[in-house]
């Protein structure tokens, strides 16, 4: 059963001590306390209801089943074995569609389509069950870091101590800002509207996405064969418009949208509308501190990146405290942790210049930038060593996987 609110001096020391507890920092607890690590994990279990849903690549998939929790979620996921890429920019340059089959690289899928709340659910469940893992459902309220260990201060409760602290807390992380890390943050004229859909016709496992000038608009396979997932990138007042439909008209836009592939549509879950903002870190580490997921980096919701980069956080870092705990090291020492940091500052950088190239580039009107993304589609569709190359790369990069996704 769970920890809560026990007084500081029932508290022992951990470990390591998580703050966050969303999908990356649940990850991050759950692979740390599973390889023998005493661990806390703080924050409070909220609901998840924003219509969103994450295609979990085929490394993620790896990593939830290394950590028990995947069995909770298979019958709940649907298979990405197609991924289809359609020019609607009116562009002069505008490339035939592309598609990606899973098969060409060994996969029966990509990854796996799932709802946000079904995931964080079945880590939760995974959380509740799993031994060396303390749970502190508590809002954590002050991060300092000492000589022998970091202290977290928590809501309505006493403190806790712990030789390496997880900042998993979002975005606007409270642990990094204390920390004194610098980060880098921009925003783009967009947002994305996110919901669930129902539809006349089976969306046969393919995930299409169309390139528009306002950004990509994508539909992902969910179970079922009849349901979608949408994450519509529009001009943020039109996005805000969309939001405000009722859900025929809205249906109505989006079957408009989807050049009526998949025939007549209903919206069939809740909806959300989330800002396009980006965030860069100059270090996912200090003083006793990791960062991992949106706690490090924050992109838009393109190419399934964003969630699927902060379980690699999570997975990394249990590799390196695995480390120096078998070394008899420090785990939050500057030098236990500069490998990761290494390994996750250039797989941040290479998918945040990624994900943020393909949306300026679908903004910018200038031809040339028109022909070179029209190039480059043509190329993948020709070339079958770089398409592959380009496929494999996007389900999990080859220089230094973790461990428990390889």
């Amino acid at each position: 059963m769970p920890e809560t609110a026990q007084p500081a001096s029932a508290l022992p020391r951990f470990e390591a001590a998580v703050v966050g507890a969303g999908a990356a920092g649940l990850a991050a607890a759950l692979a740390l306390a599973r390889a023998g690590i005493p661990t806390a994990l703080v924050g409070r279990h909220a609901p998840v209801a924003d219509g969103r849903t994450v295609a979990l690549l085929d490394g993620s998939v790896r990593f939830l089943d290394a950590l028990g929790a995947w069995g909770d979620l298979a019958d709940k996921a649907a298979p990405l074995a197609v991924l289809q890429i359609v020019d609607d920019t009116g562009s002069l340059f505008r490339p035939p569609p592309v598609r990606f089959h899973a098969g060409e690289i060994g996969l029966s899928a990509f990854g796996w389509n799932v709802e946000n709340a079904a995931l964080v659910e079945a880590l939760r469940a995974r959380a509740r069950a799993t031994p060396n893992l303390t749970l502190v459902e508590r809002d954590a309220a002050g991060f300092t870091a000492g000589e022998a260990a970091a202290r977290i201060e928590t809501e309505a409760g006493g403190p806790i101590e712990a030789r390496l602290a997880v900042a998993a807390d979002g975005a606007r992380s409270q642990l990094r800002a204390q920390s004194g890390t610098p980060t880098r943050s921009w925003s783009y004229p967009q947002a994305a509207l996110t919901t669930i859909l129902a539809h006349e016709r089976p969306h046969g496992d393919v995930s299409t996405e169309f390139h528009t000038r306002e950004g990509p608009f994508t539909l992902v396979p969910l179970p079922g064969g009849r349901r979608s997932s949408l994450v519509w990138v529009a001009d943020r007042a039109r996005a805000e418009r969309l939001s405000a439909l009722s859900d025929a008209d809205l249906a109505a836009a989006v079957e408009t949208r989807a050049r009526h592939m998949l025939g007549a549509m209903r919206i069939d879950g809740p909806r959300g509308l989330v800002p396009m903002r980006g965030l860069s870190v100059a270090t996912p580490v200090a003083h006793r501190l990791a960062l991992v997921g949106e706690a490090a980096h924050v992109f838009p919701p393109i190419g399934a990146q964003g969630l699927n980069l902060g379980l690699r956080d999570a997975a990394a870092l249990r590799d390196a405290v695995v480390a120096a705990a078998r070394d008899g090291r420090d785990p939050g020492s500057r030098a236990a942790l500069a490998g990761f940091a290494r390994a996750r500052r250039r797989d941040a950088t290479l998918r945040t210049l990624a994900v943020d190239g393909l949306n300026r580039a679908l903004l910018s009107h200038h031809l040339p930038v028109d022909a070179l993304r029209g190039l480059g589609l043509v190329a993948l569709s020709a070339l079958g060593p770089l398409r592959r190359a380009v496929m494999r790369e996007g389900v999990l990069p080859r220089l230094n996987a973790p461990e428990l996704m390889r």
